[in-house]
């Protein structure tokens, strides 16, 4: 079975197959399709698709928006057309899993990991 992050992958390389044309919009409304259908047969909640609900928070940040539209909307805000805002998107899908990639490997009170500093003498 594909995972999510495959699936956006699968997208980015051939998005007229799965969203019938090259729009961020329509991207937004096939993952929450795919979010639904998993929900309502009782598949629990990967924890990619656990991450990926950061995404929104994530873009709020990185984008001086302060308003509840969602990540679609204000990427292709920040767009020249829903095919350049579906670029952008898989650019910044890009930039937001590397981060949140190396928030995991960092430590923290939740993570078992020893963090050993300094010189032995």
């Amino acid at each position: 079975m594909v995972d999510l992050y495959d699936l956006i992958h699968n997208i980015q390389k051939r998005p007229a197959m799965y969203l019938g044309r090259a729009s961020i919009s329509n991207l937004r409304t096939f993952l929450a399709g795919y979010c639904f259908a998993r929900r309502q047969i009782g598949i629990p909640q990967t924890s990619q698709e656990q991450q990926f609900s950061e995404f929104q928070t994530w873009i709020q940040q990185r984008f001086p928006v302060s308003s509840d539209h969602t990540w679609d909307q204000i990427i292709l805000f920040f767009s020249q057309d829903e095919h350049t805002a579906l670029e952008q998107f898989f650019k910044l899908f890009d930039e937001f899993t590397q981060t949140e990639d190396s928030k995991e490997l960092q430590p923290n009170t939740t993570n078992n990991f020893i963090v050993v500093s300094g010189t032995q003498d």
